[in-house]
């Protein structure tokens, strides 16, 4: 974009939308009345709405950004040269609270692109632990139903080799519940084993078995050299499968065809989209995954919108008309969400028309 008097639109909308904003701080940073806006733009998303910001001090003390002196305070005053005392004060502020977080110190760092590195793994850190949350909040709508459903079907009291299957619409939710029973039974089983992607494992029809037992039996470089004992070895241990986004009945069949492969207690659930897969497999414990309830739909919205279950003061009536544009789908609901989060009252209107 092209540098103006103002930052744009689209920037404030960007930085708004973000989880994380990374400031790199220089001696000559305060020469562009451009960054102190983004930076007071970006202060205000992290008292608002928790942004993550993470400050870089590159061969500038923090002590002169957050006093505005030095070589720091020289640049900075020649910028407010003919401005009014609102932009000072707002960049002042600004300024002292970015200041005070603890960041960067190029200083520190004999090594620039170890700094670099560093700070890129702390960022991927930060976003996968905030996603993480965020999906855990998301999981928790609804989700005691889900289990109790499933615990029922998975009756896990019982000595016997039993397999599930879990179907539903798409972007209903089967994948949410796949990974919580995942993290909530593997602990209790001798081996465990989630496939997020079976197409990725079923490249070659062929070998599928054998790269599903490598899976199992932990070979990283994906080669049985006994398939025969690796299948006896686990017909004496207690296994749980889980298997997302079954589309071809063939995909289990190349997998599991000599049956039973697992010891006694063993699990296996399958989440499919079309019925059939689990008929023709023979599957007889099968869990419909219903369509959310109205209050579940709002929570699972308001999560992705503002981080909490219920609308922001004022928002109410907004977030109940884009729940009803939305549908009942937990995925497009989440996707709705988040394309409003951070957006204000104003723009949610704007947008909401053209939906």
């Amino acid at each position: 974009m092209e540098r103006g008097e103002s930052i744009s639109f689209q920037l404030v909308k960007a930085i708004r939308g973000s989880m994380i904003a990374v400031v790199l701080f220089s001696r000559n940073y305060a020469s562009s009345k451009w960054c102190l806006d983004e930076l007071v733009e970006i202060m205000k998303c992290r008292r608002e709405f928790g942004q993550i910001v993470i400050a870089v001090f590159y061969k500038v003390d923090p002590s002169d950004i957050r006093k505005q002196t030095g070589d720091f305070g020289n640049v900075f005053r020649k910028t407010c040269a003919g401005k009014t005392n609102e932009e000072i004060r707002r960049w002042r502020v600004a300024l002292a609270e970015v200041a005070a977080i603890a960041g960067y110190h190029s200083s520190n760092w004999d090594n620039e692109a170890d700094m670099v590195e560093n700070i890129a793994t702390d960022v991927s850190k930060k976003l996968n632990q905030f996603r993480r949350s965020i999906d855990f909040n998301y999981d928790l709508v609804g989700m005691r139903s889900h289990l109790e459903e499933m615990r029922r079907l998975l009756y896990l009291d019982s000595d016997e080799v039993r397999m599930i299957g879990i179907w539903g619409l798409p972007g209903v939710g089967k994948s949410t519940i796949t990974r919580f029973l995942f993290k909530q039974l593997s602990q209790r089983f001798n081996v465990s084993l989630y496939i997020k992607d079976i197409n990725a494992l079923y490249t070659r029809p062929a070998s599928s078995d054998v790269e599903f037992m490598s899976l199992l039996t932990y070979h990283n470089d994906n080669e049985v050299f006994n398939l025969r004992v690796e299948r006896e070895k686990l017909k004496r241990k207690k296994v749980l499968v889980v298997i997302d986004n079954v589309d071809r009945s063939v995909q289990l069949d190349a997998m599991m065809k000599e049956s039973p492969w697992f010891g006694p207690g063993s699990r296996v659930v399958i989440a499919v989209q079309d019925r059939d897969v689990l008929e023709a497999h023979r599957i007889g414990y099968v869990y419909r995954v219903a369509l959310p309830s109205d209050y579940e739909v709002m929570q699972i919205f308001c999560m992705a919108a503002f981080g909490q279950k219920l609308p922001k003061d004022g928002y109410e009536d907004l977030a109940r008309r884009i729940c009803n544009i939305a549908g009942r789908l937990p995925l497009r609901l989440k996707i709705m969400g988040s394309y409003f989060r951070g957006m204000s009252k104003q723009e949610w209107v704007d947008k909401i028309d053209p939906l």
